[in-house]
């Protein structure tokens, strides 16, 4: 059983990435037309609602990874971090989709969507930020006692 829950947290990983790669798509979004503004912003919503459903597969499979494995115990202090950073990437995740639904709506009308832009380029780079500390954390995972 922890070999299959440790496929299914790399497979959930890989899902993840999308926040991996959505700061540096979106900022393609002032160069394309609206039509295509509306089909990147139709494709980064499916995206993000993918790396949503991963980010519930990664804290399910991390759960029972840590509670389950032979590896040291890990501290407090380490699991309440991460767990803040699953919230924090959660909430993020879920407040980047109303400015994307709003680009796509704005693409259709013809209208300038340049401040729902903004606001998804901000938000998709705080998530890479806590995302690339959720990966060194995991990978380094500098609070373990032995």
């Amino acid at each position: 059983m922890l070999t299959v829950m440790l496929f299914l947290h790399v497979v959930g990983a890989v899902g993840m990435g999308i926040y991996a790669i959505m700061p540096f798509v979106v900022g393609r979004f002032k160069q394309l037309s609206g039509t295509a503004q509306e089909g990147l912003a139709s494709g980064l919503i499916l995206g993000g609602r993918l790396g949503q459903y991963s980010l519930v597969l990664q804290l399910l499979t991390g759960g029972y990874l840590i509670s389950n494995s032979e590896m040291p115990d890990y501290t407090v202090a380490w699991m309440v971090t991460i767990i803040i950073l699953f919230v924090a990437i959660g909430a993020l995740t879920g407040i980047v989709q109303a400015p994307l639904k709003r680009i796509a709506a704005s693409s259709v009308k013809g209208e300038s969507a340049s401040s729902s832009i903004a606001r998804v380029q901000t938000l998709s780079s705080i998530i890479f930020v806590l995302f690339l500390v959720m990966i060194w954390l995991m990978q380094d995972p500098w609070i373990v006692t032995n």
